[in-house]
């Protein structure tokens, strides 16, 4: 290296003694930020209310509780209650320094209290940091936390984490629009279509709480009947909280409330805006600039000023079940709001779940319905086709389609756009025998066979390929896909109606909606596109693969999924016709028929309050290792009426496949027993094992324990 390169350039290291004292005297007169102190070792305490009890962001049963921490005058006015704040957390009673714990890793939290004095009487660590001044923890959301965590057995620090979204320091930064005046009361429109449409709508405007169920009719009136709810709070002075299931149903509710009442009066809280954006959207419903929310399943928590509304669509869907612990669901932390806040409730959706009709059939809700002429009026002709039909039909026989559906597909594609719901999507998914339809399965494993894109026979659990496989009950070597997926069937279909151009909707691709031109448009449930216009014909695919699956709410899932295809159908009045292949005499199939699914949900629950099914009964799941769920049932104090069912394997989760919730870990084998105790039991039996799990937890109980308080899926 020469001379020059070596010793010039300015550098502070070649630099003599004189420019290195100039250096270092220059960057103290800098007005740079400073780290905060750590341990604020000799400060001051704040004179007044010198104590913060901080809720620390560790989701630990066992740490379920409040910190008090000290108070340095330096942070007095920031450290208000509701602030994020950072402490040090796990520090030993031996690192105490001048009357101060030291010591401890760095952690999250929010001020719940300032306080004149601790209940703790050795000495406080101080506060480490004040994040940001931003108060984001109200009373009412910490209350709501609180509550959420009681009754599903679950720490209030992991409720947070769902309720309050991540800080976006730009967002904070900018300030939020000045709150617009209340609108007007709006008409009713098409409220009047229901029997008590116009007097729920007259009482929210007047400042009411009424509670309802609402069975909406079919079609696409759902999202400006549900603006015209919030626009009638809004004009009471009150705010308004609705929960959809995905982001196509909050962008129509978004469009419908922008239509009715105009920019500025409403947030869209969904994960499809961005971190930020979203930030910025929660804060200024915070600071009570916005007073009405269209959001999904994290939007339950919205923190709402004067809270005068709360409203779910769809209850029924699984989207609104919170896959995160504690795993709550959108409709009961609503339930829990409404009884809260006292505010107004509304549960809505063109199909109706147990749990809604409960709530009607108990008194705390009303029923909000049609007549039976508007309902007529409204929905499509029903057509079925049952497996006797199906063994006279040569059509159906040679290929999946009967001959009534490729009727219906004809003279819907005069007119209009079909619809073709397949309850799988990719190719084959299963095989079963031709003959007698038992299902194809592994020689090696009893899994069950899968058809590949190539044809080739391969098993979903082992992955062994098959190449001689025959019938175990009849000796039958033909086999037949036992649910065709969405690809294969729209492959079909393009066959037969080659010049129809055929679309696909499924979870890969979904699309929004579809022009009101004749097409054929193969979905799976859920992913339905609206049609402008609505749906010339629709046709309803493997209706017994839905109603086969092994699940206490198979008959009223696929009841949902068909009626939210069929609400997309045009009238029968306009020539809207639904054919679904499923067997005419089982209930939900009647149930679709007479477009009744008040009925069905009715019927539903009193069977289920014959038999302690939940939702007349509460239920927990307690899932693990067979050694871990015999300890811990062994210790859990449960009430005295609970009941013990189980345990029972769980099926394994496979390599590659997504882990479901309550589901072991790949190549690992979990047993599962349910807990179940009557109506009025159920806060206990969450007390007992959040009690038995955080003590578990405090042990270090290497072998974990899954708990789960009123699972969606008990089989």
């Amino acid at each position: 290296m020469s001379s020059e390169n070596g010793s010039g350039g300015g550098g502070a290291e070649g630099a003599p003694p004189e420019q290195l004292a100039l250096i270092r005297e220059s960057l103290r007169g800098a007005k740079v930020p400073r780290a905060k102190p750590r341990t604020w070792r000799g400060a001051a305490l704040a004179g007044e209310l010198p104590v913060a009890r901080v809720l620390v962001d560790k989701g630990v049963l066992h740490l379920d509780r409040y910190f008090d921490y000290a108070v340095p005058e330096e942070l007095d006015a920031e450290a208000q209650p509701g602030v994020r704040v950072r402490v040090r957390f796990g520090a030993g009673r031996g690192r105490v320094r001048d009357g101060r714990r030291e010591g401890g890793g760095l952690i999250g939290g929010f001020i719940v209290e300032r306080r004149a004095e601790s209940d703790y009487s050795g000495p406080l660590a101080a506060l480490a940091q004040v994040v940001s001044p931003e108060p984001v923890l109200s009373d009412e959301l910490l209350g709501l936390a609180r509550a959420v965590a009681d009754r599903y057995a679950g720490s209030l620090a992991d409720v947070l984490q769902l309720a309050v979204p991540p800080r976006s320091a730009r967002a904070e930064r900018r300030p939020s629009p000045d709150p617009l005046p209340a609108p007007p009361a709006p008409e009713p429109g098409s409220w009047t279509r229901y029997e008590q449409g116009d007097a729920f709508l007259r009482s929210l405007a007047a400042g009411a709480a009424p509670r309802a169920v609402w069975n909406a009719l079919p079609g696409p009136l759902w999202s400006e009947e549900l603006a015209r709810a919030v626009a009638a709070t809004l004009a009471s002075g009150r705010g308004a909280l609705v929960v959809v299931p995905d982001g196509r149903a909050a962008a129509r509710v978004d469009a419908a409330l922008t239509a009715l009442l105009g920019e500025g009066r409403h947030a869209l809280l969904t994960a499809d805006a961005g971190p930020e954006k979203r930030y910025a959207q929660w804060l200024a419903v915070r600071r009570g600039s916005v007073r009405a929310v269209v959001g999904t399943r994290a939007a339950m928590f919205a923190p709402v000023r004067d809270l005068g509304l709360v409203a779910v669509w769809d209850d029924g869907d699984g989207s609104h079940s919170e896959q995160h612990a504690p795993q709550p669901h959108a409709r009961d932390v609503l339930l829990l709001r409404a009884t809260l806040d006292k505010c107004a409730f509304l549960l809505g959706g063109w199909s109706c779940t147990v749990e809604a009709a409960q709530l009607v059939e108990s008194g705390w809700a009303r029923p909000l319905v049609a007549g039976r002429e508007q309902v007529r009026a409204a929905a499509p002709l029903v057509r079925t086709v049952g497996d006797q039909d199906l063994a006279r039909d040569e059509a159906a026989r040679a290929a999946r389609l009967p001959t009534l559906a490729w009727q219906a597909v004809r003279e819907g594609l005069r007119h209009g756009p079909v619809l073709v719901q397949v309850p799988r999507r990719g190719y084959v998914p299963r095989m079963a025998c031709a003959q007698c339809r038992a299902p194809a399965r592994c020689r090696h494993c009893a899994g069950p066979l899968e058809a590949q894109d190539a044809g080739v026979l391969r098993c979903g659990w082992c992955g062994r390929e098959e190449n001689a496989w025959h019938c175990p009950e009849c000796g039958s070597f033909r086999l037949r896909a036992q649910v065709v997926g969405a690809r294969r069937t729209a492959e079909e279909l393009g066959r037969a109606f080659p010049a129809v151009p055929v679309r696909t909707s499924g979870r890969e691709h979904v699309l929004d909606t579809v022009p009101d031109t004749p097409a054929l448009v193969v979905s799976t449930p859920g992913a339905e596109p609206v049609a402008d216009g609505g749906y010339a014909a629709a046709l309803l695919l493997d209706g017994w693969a839905m109603l086969g699956r092994p699940d206490l709410r198979a008959g009223e899932e696929a009841l949902r999924r068909w009626i939210a295809a069929g609400a997309l159908v045009r009238p029968q009045g306009e020539r809207g016709t639904v054919v679904v292949v499923a067997e005419p005499t089982l209930r939900p199939v009647q149930a679709l028929v007479r477009w009744d699914p008040v009925g069905h949900a009715v019927r539903e629950l009193a069977e289920r309050a014959e038999l302690g099914f939940p939702p007349v009964s509460r239920m927990a799941a307690v899932s693990g290792t067979a050694e871990a769920v015999a300890e811990f049932l062994g210790t859990v104090g449960l009430p005295a009426d609970a009941e013990v069912l189980g345990p029972v394997p769980v099926p394994p989760t496979l390599p590659g496949r997504p882990r479901r919730p309550g589901a072991p870990p790949p190549g690992e084998h979990w047993e599962r027993a349910l807990v179940r105790v009557p109506p009025g039991s159920g806060a206990a039996l969450a007390t007992a094992l959040k009690t038995a799990q955080a003590a578990r937890m405090a042990r270090g109980s290497e072998e974990p324990v899954r708990v789960r308080i009123d699972p969606p899926d008990i089989g």
